[in-house]
């Protein structure tokens, strides 16, 4: 059995972290499936999926890194081919996978005590985005 569902999200961009934990939660405890995993996906090429402790050092840390690797300020060969320099967004979120997979057991999301799933947006501009919850199993 498959059950698919959506997570609409409303971020500020410029490598914002948001935990979308819960919502994950919800939509698996909810498919009626007991066993299987869950697939999370964000159709976006300057956002992406992590998984992570999500609490304040290790925010500061991740969005310090993403800055180190892809410097805002530099000037990017995206915006030749078009209007804006959103480069080191396309980047990031290359370094980022637009899906995970979670096991699902027993109807609950098998996670480590401090794991958090994360949607990063790198635009850098306020977006909607929309990320797919697909639970496959049992």
């Amino acid at each position: 059995m498959i059950k698919t569902d959506y997570i609409k999200v409303e971020t500020e961009g410029n490598t914002e972290i948001i935990n979308i934990t819960s919502e994950v939660k919800k939509i698996a405890e909810s498919s009626g499936i007991k066993e299987g995993v869950v697939s999370i996906f964000v159709a976006h090429t300057t956002a992406g999926l992590a998984i992570m402790e999500f609490e304040p050092g290790s925010i500061k840390d991740l969005k310090e890194e993403f800055e180190k690797l892809a410097p805002s300020e530099k000037t990017y060969h995206h915006g030749d081919v078009v209007d804006g320099n959103n480069g080191q967004s396309h980047i990031r979120g290359a370094l980022l996978k637009p899906c995970l997979t979670v096991p699902l057991v027993d109807k609950g999301l098998v996670l480590g005590t401090w794991q958090s799933i994360v949607l990063v947006d790198f635009d850098i501009k306020k977006r909607e985005r929309k990320v797919v919850v697909q639970v496959v199993g049992e």
